[in-house]
C-alpha cells in the first residue's frame, strides 16, 4: 500500500515526450470492449430475475440478492485488491482479471442452484472490480495529460454502451434461449475482448499503478469530496431500488412478457446514452451544479410516475411507462457526467483516476443498498411501490448534493 507509484515507461525514450504523445485509440477501444463486457454482465441480471427465480426455485426477492452480492463485493473488494496488486504489471493484471471474468461467467451459466450462482457472482465481482480501475489507470497512462479526460471517457463509455445495447440484447437472448445463455454470451464477449487486448495493448508500456489505500483516503479527505461521493451512493440507491426489480414491475403494471421487457430496457438504454450525451453538453454550457439541479428532481418525478402508473393501471399504462422510462434514462445518466466533472473539480486533475475509481466504489455500494431496499419494498408493500422508494432516495441525494456543494464552495 505504501509502495511508490510505478512510472510510465515507453521504449526509445518516448516517456520523455509524454506531453506530446497521441492517444492510443486502438488500445483504448480494446479496454472499452472489456468494460462493455463487464457492464453487460453487471446490469443485465435485473431483466433475468423472474427466469432465474423459477429456475433455481427461490423468490424473486431472493434472486434480487444476486444483484446485492455482486455490487457489495465489487464496492468493497475493488479498492483493496487494486492496492494489493499494485506491483503487478498492468497489462498482465488486465489479462488475468478479464480471463477470470470470462471463466466466472461460465461458472454462472453452469451453476446448478442458487448458492452456486451466488458464488459465481462473487467471482464475477472480484474480477470486474480488478479490471475496471486498472483499465482506467492504463487509459490515463496511454494519454498525454491534456488527453486523459478523453481517454477515460472512451474506456468508461463501454459501460454506457453496455446499458444501451448489451443489457437489452441480453434480456432478449434470455427470453429466447434461457438465462444461462446470457452468461455464455458474456463469456464469449469477454474472450473476444481478451484476444483484442492481447493484440493491441502495448507490451512496452509500464503504466502507473493505481492508487493505494493511503492515496485514496487522502483524496476522500479533500474538502467536499466525501459528501459528493455520498451523493453518488444515494443516487445509485435510488437507481437500483427501481432497476433491480424493473422486470417484475413491468410484468405487474403492464403484463409485459420477457421479450417485451427487453424492448423496454432497450428504450431505457438508448435514453441513457442520450442522457450521457446531453449531460456532457449541459456541463459545458451551464456547469455541473445546474445539470444536477435539473437531473435529480426530474429523475425523482419519473420514479414517482412509475408508482402512480402501477397503482392506477389505466388503459394507457404501457405508453405512460415507456414515457417515464425515457425520462428516467435521460435524467439518471445526464447526472453522471456532471457528477464526474464535479468530482474531478474537487480532487484536482492529477487525482482524476483516483476520484473516478472511488466514485465507482461508492456507486456500487449504492447499487447494493438499492437492491436491498427494493427487496424490502417488494416483500412488504408490493413491487409497484419501488418507484416511490426510489424517489424518496433521490430526495436524500438532492439534500446531500446541496450540502456537498456548500462544503466545496467553502
Amino acid at each position: 500500500m505504501g509502495q511508490p507509484r510505478q512510472t510510465t515507461g515507453l521504449s526509445s525514450g518516448a516517456a520523455d515526450a509524454g506531453e506530446q504523445a497521441p492517444l492510443h485509440h486502438a488500445a483504448l477501444y480494446a479496454l472499452a470492449l472489456g468494460t462493455f463486457a463487464v457492464g453487460t454482465e453487471g446490469f443485465m441480471i435485473a431483466a433475468l430475475l423472474p427466469m432465474i427465480s423459477r429456475s433455481v426455485a427461490v423468490s424473486i426477492a431472493a434472486a434480487g440478492q444476486l444483484v446485492t452480492v455482486f455490487a457489495l463485493v465489487y464496492a468493497l473488494s475493488s479498492p483493496l485488491l487494486t492496492a494489493l496488486t499494485a506491483a503487478m504489471p498492468r497489462r498482465r493484471l488486465l489479462m488475468l482479471s478479464l480471463g477470470a471474468f470470462a471463466a466466472s461467467n461460465i461458472a454462472a451459466a453452469l451453476a446448478p442452484g442458487y448458492w452456486s450462482l451466488a458464488a459465481a457472482r462473487v467471482l464475477l465481482a472480484l474480477s470486474a472490480g480488478l479490471y475496471v480501475p486498472n483499465a482506467n489507470a492504463l487509459a490515463s497512462a496511454l494519454a498525454a495529460p491534456h488527453h486523459r479526460g478523453r481517454a477515460l471517457a472512451i474506456v468508461n463509455g463501454g459501460i454506457t454502451v453496455a446499458i444501451a445495447i448489451g443489457v437489452p440484447l441480453g434480456a432478449i437472448v434470455g427470453a429466447e434461449f434461457g438465462w444461462r445463455a446470457t452468461f455464455v454470451g458474456v463469456a464469449l464477449l469477454s474472450v473476444a475482448a481478451l484476444a483484442v487486448l492481447a493484440a493491441l495493448l502495448p507490451r512496452e508500456l509500464a503504466a502507473n499503478a493505481p492508487a493505494g489505500l493511503r492515496e485514496r483516503l487522502a483524496v476522500i479527505a479533500a474538502p467536499g469530496a466525501f459528501p459528493a461521493l455520498l451523493t453518488t451512493t444515494l443516487w445509485a440507491v435510488a437507481a437500483y431500488t427501481v432497476y433491480t426489480y424493473i422486470s417484475p414491475y413491468l410484468s405487474a403494471a403492464a403484463n409485459l412478457a420477457s421479450g417485451q421487457i427487453g424492448l423496454v430496457l432497450m428504450v431505457y438504454g438508448i435514453s441513457a446514452l442520450a442522457g450521457v450525451t446531453l449531460g456532457g453538453i449541459g456541463v459545458d454550457r451551464v456547469g455541473s451544479r445546474n445539470v444536477q439541479a435539473i437531473a435529480l428532481p426530474v429523475m425523482a418525478l419519473a420514479f414517482f410516475g412509475l408508482t402512480a402508473i402501477g397503482v392506477l393501471r389505466g388503459p394507457g399504462a404501457i405508453a405512460a411507462i415507456v414515457g417515464a422510462v425515457v425520462v428516467w434514462g435521460i435524467s439518471a445518466w445526464s447526472f453522471f457526467p456532471a457528477q464526474q466533472n464535479r468530482l474531478i473539480g474537487v480532487a484536482g486533475p492529477a487525482n482524476t483516476p483516483v476520484i473516478l475509481s472511488l466514485n465507482a466504489s461508492f456507486m456500487y455500494l449504492g447499487f447494493a443498498l438499492g437492491a436491498v431496499l427494493g427487496s424490502l419494498v417488494f416483500n412488504t408493500v408490493g413491487v409497484v411501490w419501488i418507484g416511490l422508494a426510489g424517489a424518496l432516495s433521490l430526495g436524500a441525494a438532492m439534500a446531500m448534493s446541496r450540502f456537498a456543494w456548500g462544503r466545496q464552495a467553502n
